[in-house]
Parts: structure tokens; C-alpha cells; sequence
């Protein structure tokens, strides 16, 4: 292929006695004449090389239905009234509805009403306690900048809004619904230049007033990267307030007595653990931690006796578990009255239910599940009662909602079932391992059609490995277009993730990142050996974080895979922490500024491990040109970077979109990418219409 032509700087830098060469820095400077050209050439190449894909209309017409499959939210209860998000087959985005006492619906906030080009997102939204308001946030075009509005549930009557600068904001109401509590970034004009996106504070604001009027509640002198969380108990004594600097696996935590003093005290400052605090109806501070306890317990402390704040102080309500991670809780009231914690453990990925005495005495009951699923939360009405909901997905199944019910604990009745637009395919989840470099056991789900294959077939493996987000199984319109075509998809639970908690999530972070990479290349092996596929039968696909994952792939071992794609990815691990959010990943990756964390991250980085005359696999790199995470440069030092050193006559394509950013899209976007990623991966792994 004749790849556009890319200038190679002659530029090497000296970072701590390492020479580091960047011959493509100009590639970071998107007003840059010579970026801009070259970008558009790119796209003319990735648009006569995708758009010439046989499969393309056929993952295309496949993707259009099972795409557009529907989506359930978990019902948030307040005041009689459940919140919740809903998407039928042929939105474009999800919508927020309430549900009245009467069981009537009605949409609040719909995003294409509000825009219908559709590059307005629903980022994040909270009722007040007695549920007639109504906080969300909006952004558009792909900024994830989310302005802040309040409406009146009955009327729906826009009252307040919109507040900049509040991207992951979460927000806490006071009862009554005149004030909450929120988090905003500081005015730019008041932190020094290029630290616009850090610099929160917590706010307390009166609803209708001018936010530059609201009140300071903390943050004064915290870390520029910090992001906090706020909590108020239903009766407004309690105030919650949570920080952690970046995305570090620790965080502080403070408690205010609203009716005292209004101060906030530590709760737990400077440990190195994770603490979910929240105060319940029930009068009791309860504490779902992993400090000391890796895999978390659930525990109850005195809101009003800063004695029993101490760890050594807490009283057990769901232990730790060897074998299971806590992950979210529920409580309700059992058939006798008393009180009781519907928990979710995840189990080698897969999550299950169970029920426990509050008082904690232990485990009453375990709910059977309806399969090897994910279970994305469980809610209940914040004044009580027995019955609770609980989000569920699995790779066959869009995301509904289950009802549970404490008079029958052992039992799951349908609440609301998401629609299937398409044609499910026949399909069979295989679990299993693979074993990494160092001996560790690395899980594995392998889906197919019926039954194991005969013989080995075109697969695609999927990873991500990072941030403590662990991939469970979730409906996926890819892996079942993938399945439909005759191919297998596997996902692989990688180090760095949190399924199996938080010592998992520390073996694949920092100066232990390669063992996600040693991970994910043993799960190819794995699949080869196993008889699913051959190396020239299979692609690797990430996204992010998986992008970096499958960018240290192909570079440490380019004969793994015959195809590669490599979504919004994280790849000049030297300079990452000066583009979007990467200064809040310095935690997790490390930071060029030490000399001994710069040695971890040169010894991964994948921009700076490409060599002249390897031969590289067939590669997609799709990057979005509003991503305000993860800078697009990374695909594009990289493309250049492959295109000129690989020896093979497989591509290096360069794909990118514009007004669309790291998160939400809409779903005619979604269909297109994903169809250009699949035929992608379907032409240079063999996969061929059936």
C-alpha cells in the first residue's frame, strides 16, 4: 500500500538517561497544516479500503438490528416515584422516564428532542428525595462536559440550569429539593493554564440562584486531579464527602453532621484502600470497603461515635468472602420486619445474589440467577420495604430488570425486559482457562454457535485489563453479529481488572502493567492450542485502555494475531499524561517525570516500540476527534509509526470520526463503526459470508 507521507522528525530527547526519539510529535498539534493534511488523506485511504469490504453490508444489515435491541436502566425509587432510562428499537438514545404511583410513564429528558442531529448525551442525572425534582446533565458532541439542569418532575419545567464545568458531577440532595450538593470545576481563569479540566471543588447550591454564588463545601488545597463524591442521608443530617486524586484505588473520606456543627471530620484520610460511606434509614453509618479485605466487605459503624470509625471498630454485616467479590448492595425489609442486605458477588466474573441478616448474624438465603450473567446494580426505595430491582444483562440478553422480592427470597420474576430487534443467534458460552507467563490462571468465555467448533474458525479476542473494571458478560450486537457470521469471540479477564479484587486490579498496574499483556497473548495461545482458532485465524480487539493492551500486542508479539483493531487507544505512554485526562492516570500507569516509572512505561510503550522491518499484523485504529480522555494523537503517532515500518503487505488504517467523543453515541454512529471494525477483522482472519 502507498500510505500518505508522513515527515520523520530527527528528534530525540534525553528523559533520565534514556534516549527517547519522537519523529512524529507533530502529529500531537491539531492546528498543525501538515496534521490536518495528512489526517484527510488518511481518510480517504480508510474510506476506500473499508468502505470495499465484502462483509461490510452484511455485519452492516446484522448490526443495524441487534444494535438497536433496547436497553432497561435500573429504577431509582423517590417518593412513590421510579426513575429510570429506557431505549426501544429505533431511539437513538436512551430516554429518562418516571413512573408514577398509578403506573403511569411519562419521558422527562430525551435527548433527540432536544437535539436531533443526536450529538446530545445524557450523562448522568439524580432525583431529589421527595422525587417532584429532577437534576441532569447534558453534553454534546462527544466533550462529556456535562451542564448541569434541574426540572420539576410534575410539570416538566426546565427551573434551573445550565451550570458549566461539571463533568462527573455527582449531586446530593437536601430533602425538600431547594438545595443540593454538587461538584464543579474551578473558572479557568483561576487555575493555571492547561489544568482547565482538573480543579473540583464540592458546592453546595440553592436551586434557581447563580452558581457563582454557591457555597464552598471542600476542596480547598486537595490534589488538582482529585474527583469527589457526595452523599446525603434521606433525613439531611448526614453529609458524605469522598475524594480520590485521579483514579488512584484509594480514597478519603469525610462525615458532617448537618444538624451539628455542619463540620466535616475524617472518616478515613491518607489509607491506601477503597470506602464506600453512606448513612441509611436505618440510623447506622454503613461502610463497604476493601481495606484490609481485598475482595470487600459490607460493615456498620455509629454516624455520631467517631470511636467506632476505626476499621477495628466495625461491625461485620456481609464479610469477606475467599472466593467472591462484593460489588454492590441493597436494603430491605424481610417478612418479619427486620432489616436485610440483598448483596451481589461476582465470582470468576459471573455475579450472584444473596441475602443477608442485617444484624449480622449471615447469610439467609443465596438467589438463584438466571444465568452466567452480570448484574449491573440492585435498588430499593430509600424508606423501605421488601422488595428490591436488580439490573441484569448477559451476552444473549439486553439489559432489563428483574423484581425481587423478600417474601420469596430464593425467586427472580421479569420486571422490564429490554426489546431484541434482530435475531439472536444460537449460542454457546464456554468458560475456561488459560495460563500466563507466570503460571497465573487467566478465565476466559468463549462464544460460538452450537457446540465447540470442529474445526478451528476465524475468532476475535477481546481484552481491556486496567482501571479495576472487570468485563463481565453483557449483551454485545458485535460478538453476536461475530457469532452469526461463524466465527468465535472470546473475552479474556485480564490482571488489572476487578474480578477477583483488588490485589488482581495491583497485579496489572504500575510496575506489574506487562502482566495484562502476558495475560492477554496467553489467552490467544490459549484458544490456538485449544483448538478454537490458529494465529492466522485470529484478531485481537480493544478499546482505551484495551487499546493500549492491544497496541503492546502487536508490537511485543506481532505474529500472535492476524488482525488488529485498536479503538480511541492509549499508545505514546511517554507524553500520555499531557494530553485530556492522563494526568489522572498517573496512578495507574505511572508518571515520565520519575526515572524508575518512565523505565515501566518505555518498556510497554507502543509508539515507542515499533521496529523498522517487522512485520506487523493487518491494523484499524479508530480514533474520535472530540475525545476529551483519551487524545486522538495516540492513533495517529501510531499509524504513521506502523505504516512506515512494517515490512508485511497486510494495512495500517487510520480511521477517525468527528463530533464524537470517548463515551455515549448515537446508535447510527455505533452501527457504522462497528461494521467498518468487524469487516476489518473479517477479511484478514478468513471469515467469509456463510
Amino acid at each position: 500500500m502507498r500510505y500518505p507521507e508522513a515527515t520523520r522528525l530527527d528528534l530525540v530527547e534525553d528523559l533520565h538517561g534514556h534516549r527517547v526519539a519522537d519523529p512524529y510529535r507533530w502529529l500531537e498539534d491539531d492546528a498543525d497544516p501538515r496534521t490536518r493534511a495528512w489526517s484527510e488523506a488518511q481518510d480517504t485511504l480508510a474510506g476506500d479500503l473499508l468502505g470495499g469490504l465484502p462483509m461490510r453490508p452484511a455485519f452492516t444489515a446484522h448490526l443495524e438490528a441487534l444494535v438497536r435491541s433496547g436497553a432497561v436502566g435500573l429504577p431509582v425509587w423517590r417518593g412513590g416515584r421510579a426513575f429510570s432510562t429506557r431505549r426501544d428499537p429505533g431511539q437513538e438514545h436512551a430516554v429518562l422516564r418516571v413512573r408514577e404511583p398509578d403506573g403511569t410513564v411519562r419521558v422527562l429528558v430525551d435527548p433527540m428532542a432536544l437535539d436531533p442531529e443526536g450529538t446530545t448525551t445524557l450523562d448522568a442525572w439524580s432525583a431529589s428525595w421527595e422525587g417532584d425534582r429532577l437534576a441532569y446533565q447534558l453534553s454534546t458532541g462527544g466533550d462529556e462536559e456535562s451542564r448541569l439542569h434541574v426540572l420539576d418532575v410534575a410539570t416538566g419545567e426546565v427551573i434551573d440550569g445550565p451550570i458549566d464545568r461539571c463533568r462527573y458531577s455527582p449531586v446530593a440532595w437536601l430533602p425538600g429539593g431547594e438545595e443540593l450538593f454538587y461538584v464543579r470545576r474551578l473558572a479557568p481563569d483561576q487555575v493555571p493554564a492547561g489544568e482547565e479540566q482538573f480543579h473540583r471543588r464540592v458546592w453546595r447550591h440553592r436551586v434557581g440562584s447563580p452558581a457563582d454564588g454557591d457555597q464552598l463545601v471542600h476542596g480547598e488545597g486537595s490534589d488538582p486531579t482529585t474527583y469527589f463524591g457526595v452523599h446525603t442521608s434521606r433525613d439531611g443530617r448526614w453529609l458524605v464527602v469522598s475524594g480520590s486524586a485521579g483514579t488512584a484505588p484509594r480514597d478519603d473520606v469525610w462525615l458532617a453532621d448537618l444538624a451539628g456543627s455542619g463540620e466535616l471530620r475524617e472518616l478515613q484520610v491518607g489509607i491506601d484502600a477503597q470506602t464506600a460511606a453512606w448513612v441509611a434509614r436505618d440510623g447506622r453509618l454503613w461502610l463497604m470497603s476493601d481495606r484490609g479485605t481485598p475482595r470487600w466487605r459490607l460493615a456498620v459503624a455509629d454516624p455520631a461515635d467517631p470511636a467506632t470509625w476505626a476499621p477495628e471498630a466495625w461491625r461485620d454485616v456481609v464479610p469477606e468472602l475467599p472466593d467472591a467479590v462484593l460489588s454492590d448492595v441493597a436494603l430491605v425489609d424481610g417478612p418479619d420486619g427486620s432489616l436485610q442486605v440483598l448483596a451481589v458477588h461476582a465470582v470468576d466474573a459471573t455475579d450472584r445474589l444473596s441475602v443477608w441478616a442485617a444484624d449480622g448474624s449471615g447469610r439467609l438465603a443465596d438467589v438463584p440467577g438466571p444465568g452466567a450473567g452480570s448484574i449491573s446494580g440492585v435498588s430499593s426505595p430509600p424508606e423501605g420495604g421488601g422488595t428490591a430491582w436488580v439490573g441484569y444483562t448477559d451476552y444473549a440478553t439486553p439489559p432489563s430488570v428483574l423484581r425481587w422480592d423478600a417474601g420469596s427470597p430464593t425467586e427472580l420474576q421479569p420486571w422490564e425486559q429490554a426489546a431484541v430487534a434482530g435475531e439472536v443467534p444460537e449460542l454457546t458460552v464456554v468458560e475456561t482457562h488459560a495460563t500466563s507467563a507466570d503460571g497465573t490462571p487467566v478465565h476466559l468465555f468463549v462464544l460460538s454457535g452450537a457446540g465447540a467448533p470442529d474445526v478451528p474458525r476465524p475468532t476475535v479476542l477481546y481484552g481491556y485489563g486496567g482501571f479495576n473494571v472487570p468485563v463481565t458478560p453483557a449483551y454485545s450486537a458485535q460478538a453476536l453479529s461475530w457469532v452469526a457470521a461463524g466465527g468465535v469471540w472470546a473475552v479474556a479477564n485480564l490482571r488489572g481488572g476487578s474480578e477477583h479484587g483488588e490485589e488482581w486490579h495491583r497485579a496489572g498496574m504500575r510496575e506489574r502493567k506487562q502482566n495484562v499483556f502476558d495475560d492477554f497473548a496467553a489467552a490467544g495461545e490459549h484458544l490456538v492450542a485449544q483448538g478454537w482458532t490458529t494465529h492466522r485465524q485470529l484478531g485481537i480487539f480493544g478499546g482505551s485502555n484495551g487499546g493500549l493492551l492491544v497496541g503492546a500486542t502487536l508490537t511485543q508479539r506481532p505474529g500472535l494475531a492476524a488482525a488488529v483493531v485498536c479503538s480511541a487507544p492509549l499508545l505514546d505512554m511517554v507524553r500520555y499524561e499531557l494530553f485530556g485526562l492522563g494526568r489522572t492516570w498517573n496512578d495507574e500507569y505511572g508518571t515520565a517525570q520519575d526515572p524508575t516509572e518512565l523505565g515501566w512505561l518505555l518498556g510497554y510503550s507502543p509508539y515507542h516500540a515499533v521496529l523498522e522491518g517487522a512485520a506487523y499484523p493487518a491494523t484499524l485504529i479508530t480514533t474520535f476527534e472530540s475525545d476529551t480522555r483519551v487524545h486522538p494523537l495516540h492513533g495517529r503517532k501510531l499509524a504513521a509509526a506502523l505504516q512506515h515500518a512494517t515490512s508485511a503487505e497486510a494495512p495500517v488504517v487510520l480511521r477517525r470520526e468527528t463530533s464524537v467523543g470517548h463515551g455515549a453515541r448515537a446508535v447510527s454512529r455505533t452501527v457504522g463503526l462497528a461494521a467498518d471494525q468487524l469487516a476489518f477483522l473479517a477479511e484478514h482472519t478468513g471469515l467469509a459470508l456463510r
